[in-house]
């Protein structure tokens, strides 16, 4: 399979682009919360179901050959895909007192349902993630409010009502929860009394006021001269994270480009070997975008049905009783980045139903560009966005 880093890129870029088609405002969510959430439920697929899911941890020439070769290798990829998530999760759990970072999972489950003690058991070992019982067939509404509160207090009260009203009903039989929340302080800060009011362009016509955060030091930054955009990384304390920064020179040039960008392409333009240090005059809008989705439409647009369908989803190694299937795959950000640094959070929570049945370089963030914040070590990206309207 491919590493968590390349992954996490080419499913953040991918569902960037199929979030976009009905969004053009500001998108953010985390790749990595939701591979985390997709890891954890391949864990209890099979078959066809299975299958699906396996593909988004594996590039296309992977997944051709893979089709190919016998079942026992399909068992082996499987167990490749959540030994990494087992390394990453507990590389991130060790991480330093410089800033904040909790990546938590956890399954809430119909406590007279049976689950299958092996599902429960390794979605422990590779996802640290433990199962609480709760009375979803007699009292779905508080159950619902107590994973609402559950994820509130690990996201510092950034997440209010992942599962909004009526989304958890008598027949849910699982919700299964995973949360990433950052805060970090920037390597180096900027001083509030240099941030001034400025106009940010949404389009060629039109501004709003934001306030203009700025510095001038050396960052990591390449010019792509093809696209005409530039791309800067700044560090956080410790260089273990960095926020990375493509923004294109024309006020409309984000739309412009996003079709020339592929998942390969960002991986390779911010390798170290690709950027180079440079002086740089970065004005950064101080900006927060909260945003939610539901991905069950979007995940089935890119090939994952079958999680979703009543009729077709396997999840027999969840449990023994069929007809269990993943009704809602619900996704919630929060980023605020401020002259100290920033603040980001994201859930998902997935809720299955049985059926009864040259000099100094110049980056103007004053216009529409794209940010992702990755872990330097794993390159895996925790958080991806777009800031187009303040």
């Amino acid at each position: 399979m491919d590493s968590l880093g390349a992954v996490s890129t080419r499913l953040g870029f991918d569902l960037f682009k199929e979030l976009k088609k009905t969004n053009d405002g500001n998108i953010f969510f985390s790749p990595v919360g939701i591979l985390t959430a997709i890891g954890m439920v391949l864990l209890g697929t099979r078959g066809a179901t299975a299958s699906q899911l396996e593909e988004v941890f594996h590039s296309e020439k992977e997944t051709k050959s893979s089709r190919i070769k016998a079942e026992e290798k399909e068992i082996e990829n499987t167990e490749a895909v959540h030994q990494q998530f087992q390394k990453f999760l507990t590389e991130i759990s060790k991480l330093t007192n410089d800033y904040e970072l909790n990546i938590t999972n956890r399954l809430f489950g119909e406590k007279t349902y049976l689950f299958l003690q092996k599902y429960l058991d390794y979605v422990e070992k590779y996802y640290h993630a433990s199962l609480e019982p709760v009375d979803f067939v007699n009292a779905a509404d508080e159950s619902r409010k107590k994973i609402n509160s559950w994820v509130e207090s690990k996201t510092n009260e950034k997440i209010k009502d992942l599962f909004p009203d009526g989304s958890i009903s008598s027949s849910t039989k699982l919700v299964l929860v995973n949360m990433v929340y950052f805060k970090g302080q920037w390597d180096r800060e900027f001083k509030k009394e240099n941030t001034k009011e400025e106009k940010f362009w949404m389009n060629k016509s039109t501004s709003k006021s934001v306030q203009m955060m700025t510095q001038s030091h050396s960052f990591s930054f390449t010019f792509l001269e093809d696209l005409q955009a530039k791309i800067l990384g700044i560090p956080y304390k410790n260089n273990d994270l960095s926020m990375f920064v493509l923004l294109p020179n024309d006020i409309d040039g984000l739309e412009k480009i996003i079709d020339k960008i592929s998942p390969e392409k960002l991986v390779e333009w911010t390798s170290p070997g690709h950027m180079e240090e440079r002086k740089v005059n970065l004005h950064l809008p101080r900006f927060e975008v909260e945003d939610g989705y539901d991905l069950e439409a979007v995940l089935a647009a890119m090939g994952m049905g079958d999680a979703f369908s009543e009729h077709k989803a396997d999840y027999s190694g969840m449990s023994s009783g069929s007809g269990l299937y993943a009704q809602k795959f619900l996704h919630s950000s929060f980023v605020a980045v401020t002259e100290e640094g920033t603040e980001a959070a994201a859930a998902t929570g997935i809720g299955f139903t049985v059926t009864s049945a040259p000099g100094h370089e110049n980056v103007h963030c004053n216009h529409p560009f794209l940010f992702f914040i990755r872990h330097n070590e794993s390159n895996s990206i925790l958080f991806f966005g777009r800031f187009s309207s303040p």
